[in-house]
């Protein structure tokens, strides 16, 4: 069976499975997160279709990132994640997925949903199957020890990476999406940091707008925002994704749950990364 290993564990988060659980349960309750641990509602109702995390290492933005999960635990278990991500290393083709195998963490392995992937990948033509554009990456990996905290390996995933994040690429998988998960149990999850290394109050006013056109659920002001304000939001392609899929699947509202910056952290406010995390409903 192909295994895609961990590139990520003990840099952006613990390499030590014990050491890892830990981390992510002081991510669930610490500030800004829940400040609560995270319990699987057995009898969810599943209303959460879709997600924004980012992906930082989980000292700066773990606790952000709980924040979405902690709604997604209460909200029950999806069969099925996918985790839409940008491409930071430049291999593979623009868009890409892995079809086959599993991915490991120090929680254990995750494998992929081979007949939802094969179901996108003819639903859509213009994503391929590229394991180059995996095999280093890590705004797909680091979600999943989150996923694997909640579910253990009792749930499937497909990893899908963007390279290409023109408005119709993104719009055109969005639209696959739909077709392709109408009456599965799933989830779509994007994997994104907001502006990279500016001022904060300069990144947080320039993220407030971009923020704005996700909770109004509208794609297209998302990509004019972006533009406009040259916001370097990395996954901006994977976020109007998720939007296209969200409303397609019948979601009714985008929630802003949590907004902060590596400033938080740090204490230095010069040169700040902004995170997000969002949670769409039906």
């Amino acid at each position: 069976m192909k295994v895609r290993r961990p590139t990520q564990a003990g840099a952006f988060y613990e390499d030590d499975a014990e050491a890892l659980r830990t981390q992510i349960e002081n991510c669930f309750l610490q500030d800004p997160g829940p400040k609560k641990p995270p319990k699987v509602n057995a009898k969810g109702p599943r209303q959460v279709i879709g997600l924004i995390c980012p992906h930082a290492g989980y000292m700066y933005s773990g606790a952000v990132a709980a924040n979405a999960y902690y709604e997604l635990a209460q909200d029950g278990k999806p069969d099925t994640v996918l985790i839409l991500g940008p491409n930071h290393t430049g291999y593979g083709s623009g868009l890409s997925l892995m079809n086959e195998g599993v991915w490991r963490t120090p929680l254990g392995d995750v494998e992929i949903d081979v007949e939802t992937a094969n179901q996108i990948l003819q639903e859509t033509r213009i994503i391929d199957v590229d394991d180059a554009a995996h095999r280093f990456e890590h705004s797909i990996e680091v979600q999943l020890p989150f996923l694997q905290y909640l579910y253990g390996s009792k749930f499937r995933f497909i990893p899908i990476c963007f390279q290409m994040q023109d408005l119709v690429s993104t719009v055109e998988v969005g639209q696959a999406l739909v077709q392709v998960l109408v009456n599965k149990n799933a989830v779509v999850i994007a994997s994104s940091d907001m502006t990279h290394y500016e001022p904060q109050t300069k990144a947080a006013s320039k993220d407030r707008e971009a923020l704005k056109t996700v909770e109004a659920m509208d794609e297209k002001r998302f990509y004019s925002t972006i533009e406009t304000h040259n916001i370097s939001a990395c996954g901006y392609g994977p976020i109007a994704t998720v939007i296209t899929a969200a409303k397609g699947l019948g979601a009714k509202e985008a929630k802003l749950l949590c907004y902060k910056s590596s400033g938080d952290v740090t204490g230095d406010y010069s040169n700040v990364v902004g995170y997000a995390a969002v949670s769409f409903r039906k």
